[in-house]
């Protein structure tokens, strides 16, 4: 019995899948675990510390993060995988060599780096976050040190989260966030009391360790080997000349990245968390169903790209799917910010000034969403082609335009934190909205109407959605009906005893319970929109509801057209 359980573990573990849908569909319920997580964590922070300290806990992560996202996600989500995906099918041997080489390539530039920010981490944070004392930056340099050594864990778990991606084993790479997470929330809990702000540092290289140790086991089994060989052939050299725009890109992002520190610190000390709350809110969509499809579907966009009827045919059923669920949970957070704030973050520490400041961030975000989600998948669509100059060329003129942004909004309009976010969310839309005419006029010949029309829907139905749950959210806050706010200013309340029908949201119940009713009413009068006005993904998302309770093996859930052959690889080999 116990081996025939482990066993099933070990199928679920190792199993591929072969279609966008049920790629997709496996990694939105391993965000969902991980960004959960991931607010879980954020609300053990603000437990133990006030955004005054938190601030400098998110501003250390600046500089890792910078070196990181240049080194790592620059290279592997546009070129390591389009690259090792097509190699091996046709050479298995030569695909393990390539990934070893690029490993030790990686490890090479972290350990230059790590030398870099050990000696110029102060001077460098002088000069990006010039709102902070002295004390503080010198606190942020020590925990900047502390927290480089994690990424090292990083650079290598990266590489094994190509292979496994690139051979449509999502699960166990969707599960190393999950296990990051856990390990700054024990780090925070455990170490606090006597550490301070460096217990959730240590828990972060304890979360790195093991987001590379849960991805090590399947790798191996698979193949991958650790070799300290760096060949610079063509394939490896192939792989950093596809890398190379994207590379670019992502150092501008993150050029953006201290724009936003950089003038977050001018606004207050604690702009920062406030900023990095409400971003931390706003990502749980864009991960879970922008990123989610965006990263499932790049397989097979690129092993579909010389077949360009099947490519767009790929790329506009994932976009559709992507609307439909992304926005009316934009919806969502727009109409309901301060109760989410307050339910995620409200914390005795956490003030009620606090939680104004992070809803309005959220807000400013919200709007952005589904632009954010739609990105990632348009570029992802240039990368499958072998294009990645394109959607980089786009991005940084967005950039520049978000940094431009960042400076009116705060050094001129004198905005209050959340004038960054909104920078961002105009950015945003100029970046999708190019790649989307773009990608039309590269596998259509031309924008075509009728490609907006199934989009105009989901918007139609969200918006009618968002106007209900904001009057429903008013009219049963007890609030709302004291302080004659809003809508309810000139309303006559003379002979209406509302306490028999509004809830005190001063009580997390009342609040919870009111969040949910107003969440309910405004999803189930999207579904009945969308039913009226014919959405396909409607009919798309309740057929993969009932197949995935049905189907024994969920992650096999249903036979696309889209379904490509396995691997030649030999899964079941040890």
């Amino acid at each position: 019995m116990v081996n025939k359980i482990f066993k099933k573990g070990q199928d679920l573990l190792t199993s591929s899948q072969n279609s966008v849908l049920s790629a997709a569909t496996l990694i939105m319920i391993m965000i969902i675990a991980s960004r959960v997580l991931g607010l879980v964590r954020q609300r053990v922070l603000a437990n133990f510390f006030i955004p005054d300290e938190l601030s400098l806990f998110f501003a250390a992560f600046r500089l890792p993060d910078m070196i990181f996202e240049v080194l790592v996600f620059g290279t592997f989500s546009s070129a390591f995988i389009p690259v090792f995906a097509k190699l091996i099918a046709k050479d298995e041997k030569e695909a393990w060599r390539v990934s070893a080489s690029v490993t030790n390539i990686g490890a090479l530039f972290y350990l230059f780096f790590l030398i870099l920010v050990f000696f110029l981490a102060t001077p460098a944070y002088k000069l990006f976050a010039p709102g902070y004392s002295l004390e503080q930056i010198l606190i942020i340099s020590k925990l900047t040190k502390v927290l480089f050594l994690a990424q090292g864990f990083f650079i290598v778990s990266y590489v094994l989260t190509g292979v496994l991606e690139s051979m449509r084993k999502f699960l166990v790479p969707a599960l190393a966030p999950i296990f990051y997470n856990l390990g700054i929330i024990i780090g925070t809990i455990l170490l606090a009391p006597r550490m301070g702000l460096m217990a959730p540092v240590v828990g972060v290289v304890f979360g790195a360790s093991l987001h590379f140790l849960i991805q090590l086991p399947l790798a191996l089994k698979l193949g991958f080997r650790f070799s300290f060989r760096i060949n610079l052939d063509e394939k490896v050299r192939r792989i950093g000349k596809l890398a190379l725009p994207r590379v670019v890109e992502v150092s501008f992002m993150q050029l953006s990245k201290l724009a936003e520190l950089f003038f977050a610190s001018l606004v207050s000390t604690a702009s920062y968390t406030f900023y990095t709350f409400g971003n931390s809110l706003q990502v749980l969509p864009v991960g879970l169903f922008g990123t989610s499809i965006a990263k499932a579907a790049l397989p097979t966009l690129a092993l579909q790209s010389d077949d360009r009827d099947k490519f767009a045919k790929t790329l506009w059923k994932s976009l559709y799917e992507m609307t439909f669920l992304i926005l009316p949970i934009a919806t969502f957070l727009l109409v309901l910010r301060i109760p989410v704030v307050r339910l995620v973050y409200g914390t005795d520490i956490f003030t009620w000034e606090a939680t104004v400041q992070t809803s309005m961030v959220l807000s400013a975000f919200a709007v952005s969403i589904i632009f954010q989600a739609a990105s990632a998948l348009l570029a992802r669509a240039f990368y499958a082609l072998h294009d990645t100059k394109t959607p980089v060329v786009i991005s940084i003129s967005c950039i520049l335009v978000n940094i431009l942004l960042d400076f009116v909004f705060i050094s001129i309009v004198n905005t209050e934190i959340w004038g960054l976010a909104l920078a961002f969310s105009i950015a945003s839309f100029s970046q999708a909205t190019l790649l989307y005419f773009l990608i039309n006029k590269r596998i259509n010949g031309g924008f075509k109407i009728a490609n907006l029309v199934p989009l105009l829907k989901h918007l139609f139905a969200s918006f009618t959605s968002g106007v209900a749950m904001f009057f429903v959210l008013k009219f049963f806050d007890k609030w709302v009906w004291v302080k004659k706010l809003s809508f309810l200013g000139k309303v006559d309340l003379s002979g209406i005893v509302f306490e028999k029908f509004v809830l005190d949201t001063r009580y997390t119940t009342n609040l919870l319970i009111l969040t949910l009713l107003v969440a309910f009413i405004g999803g189930a009068l999207y579904l009945i929109i969308s039913y009226i006005l014919r959405a396909q993904e409607l009919w798309i998302f309740i057929r993969l509801i009932k197949q995935f309770i049905k189907r024994k093996n969920p992650w096999a859930l249903v036979k696309e057209k889209e379904q490509i052959t396995p691997t030649t690889v030999d899964t079941s080999a040890s």
